[in-house]
């Protein structure tokens, strides 16, 4: 079969990049990796300074706005976001009614009713507004479920808790240790933004036609649903506790790899060393593990590690979702919540992405190689065997 011709007359053959491996659809400002140096920067800020010295408040800032905030900037989000938090009494309803579905579902569900009660204001400002309303709500989503699944009444928010320690105060019912609450915030920024992932490119996919922002949070929330985006983080939490002691570790690792099966937590489709991320969470992991008087939980990684170091110069490193798991479920976060947690941490960013394809508009519309039945008649049904 001829080779199509380019759409623009050309007779050059088309090179099809299966999955836009790297292929640039677009220019963008908010967030910027070097996969073979292993950084990461949101709007030119180091994601190692923001991890250590900042917290998901003034992140959010930053890739909503373009610069950090002052401090009279910073406060004023915070009271924003504090006084956005409830969540109407149908979407309640909504949320109790899908108690027992998988939670991702629900907060796709929840986030997508939630656009029906919204104003249609989608000017930059309105955008802008809806966007910090999601940024409150999700949270407050995800804790509802998972309380109502549970038997117990929500919790509400507190206004004069910080993000993430009012979403562990909504979820467990009490005020979390400031700890906790830390180590909450930091995997929150480590995960506020990565670039033209699947869901944020998902986002602005559906922002490109023109329609709303719930509707392209909605698509982004499907795709990071899907387990080869999401799922990594709840897949090792699964794997620790399948090897279940420090000593199986390098043979399970053997037995995967002879099986060319793939070892949760290590690789990446961008980097090509660790995962500038996970640094900030592996300490931490150590020390909580150990606070919680569960070490083996860190000595398990650990030997993955250890295991899988010969595999490093082929680029198979570890990536931000190794320790997030164990971090997740030592502070009593459900196993099939991690994703949503993700969620928690990414709608800014996804937010961001929007306004910005918003800003310079243009549908995305790639093209697909044809590669089915060469032309052929209509054969009518009378004398088709």
């Amino acid at each position: 079969m001829a080779e199509p011709e380019d759409p623009a007359g050309s007779a050059a053959p088309a090179r099809v990049h299966r999955g836009l491996k790297d292929v640039y659809f677009d220019r963008s400002g908010i967030s910027d990796i070097d996969g073979r140096a292993g950084e990461l920067r949101y709007r030119g800020y180091s994601i190692h300074e923001l991890a250590e010295h900042s917290s998901f408040e003034e992140t959010a800032f930053l890739l909503l706005h373009g610069e950090l905030p002052g401090a009279a900037e910073l406060r004023e989000l915070g009271t924003t976001l504090a006084a956005s938090r409830a969540l109407p009494d149908s979407i309640l309803a909504l949320v109790s009614t899908l108690r027992g579905a998988h939670p991702m579902e629900v907060l796709r569900t929840a986030v997508s009713a939630l656009g029906a009660l919204e104003p249609d204001d989608d000017s930059p400002q309105g955008l802008l507004r809806k966007g910090l309303r999601l940024t409150a709500q999700v949270p407050t989503i995800v804790a509802a479920q998972h309380r109502l699944r549970s038997g117990l009444d929500p919790v509400a928010p507190d206004p004069s808790l910080g993000h993430a320690a009012n979403f562990l105060y909504m979820l467990h019912g009490r005020a979390p240790s400031a700890e906790a609450a830390r180590l909450m915030d930091i995997d929150l920024v480590l995960h506020a933004e990565h670039g033209s992932n699947a869901s944020s490119f998902a986002a602005r996919v559906v922002a490109g036609t023109g329609a709303n922002l719930h509707a392209a949070m909605t698509a982004a929330i499907g795709a990071l649903s899907g387990p080869a985006h999401g799922g990594a983080a709840e897949d090792v939490m699964r794997m620790a506790r399948e090897i279940g002691t420090p000593a199986r570790a390098a043979d399970y690792v053997k037995q995967k790899r002879a099986n060319r099966e793939a070892i949760m937590g290590f690789g990446h489709r961008v980097y090509r060393t660790e995962d500038p991320r996970a640094r900030h969470l592996r300490d931490r992991a150590a020390t909580l593990s150990a606070q919680m008087g569960q070490p083996e939980w860190f000595q398990i990684l650990q030997a993955v590690v250890e295991a899988m170091r010969p595999y490093a110069r082929l680029g198979v490193n570890v990536n931000v979702d190794f320790f997030a798991g164990v971090i997740y479920y030592l502070q009593g976060i459900p196993q099939d919540c991690f994703v949503p947690v993700f969620a928690m941490g990414r709608v800014p960013g996804w937010v961001a992405q929007v306004r910005e394809q918003r800003d310079s508009n243009i549908l995305i519309r790639p093209l697909t190689q044809y590669s089915g039945p060469a032309p052929r008649p209509y054969v009518p049904l009378a004398r088709r065997a």
